[in-house]
């Protein structure tokens, strides 16, 4: 077996995936991990800290994304609808390149430990969105409230983009939940 081969880390995923669909999350090792996509523990956490992980790859690359699309929207849009564009854009490059998406929620959906990991990774969102917003001279008070209606608005856009099967484009996801969002806040 090569020291570091090819493709590894997508069949660590793509092991990891099947493994939690057929057993569920809890009766899972990385070691069973490991083994189902051909390659040693050793070589498993030369990937991934963890078993949870294995889900959530690249993850930390999508806060700092938002926050500097937020910076480059339009400097005289208002906040909301800054984040709204950032959100548009990064989304529409994200869904491009996720495999698995509904089989992945799935798997988080049924775990309170990898739901709990989905709430840190929301709140890292959450905290990028603002932080970039105070740095459009937006008031902290206006940019927190924004940021989490944002991250709310962008997790109900993803699961109705999940549920669309291919049938909805991201954007077209978030349009609908933006104008819900906005229909419910306005009292109609």
């Amino acid at each position: 077996m090569a020291r570091w081969d090819p493709g590894a880390e997508e069949r660590l995923k793509r092991a990891a995936l099947e493994l939690y669909l057929e057993r569920g999350y809890d009766n899972v090792t990385v070691t069973h991990i490991a083994e189902r996509a051909g390659l040693t523990r050793r070589s498993y956490f030369r990937y991934f800290p963890d078993k949870r992980e294995v889900l959530f790859a690249g993850s930390e690359r999508l806060p700092p994304a938002l926050a500097k699309a937020v910076l480059e929207a339009d400097p005289d849009a208002a906040p909301l609808a800054a984040v709204l564009d950032a959100l548009a854009r990064v989304g529409a490059q994200l869904v491009e390149h996720l495999d698995g998406a509904t089989e992945r929620r799935a798997v988080i959906d049924a775990s309170p430990e990898l739901l709990e990991r989905e709430r840190t990774k929301a709140a890292a969102i959450t905290e990028a969105i603002r932080d970039a917003l105070q740095q459009r001279q937006v008031d902290p008070g206006t940019a927190g409230l924004v940021a989490q209606l944002a991250t709310v608005a962008c997790d109900n856009a993803f699961r109705r983009w999940i549920g669309a099967k291919g049938d909805a484009s991201f954007g077209s996801c978030l349009d609908a939940v933006t104008d819900e969002l906005r229909a419910a806040l306005a009292g109609t």
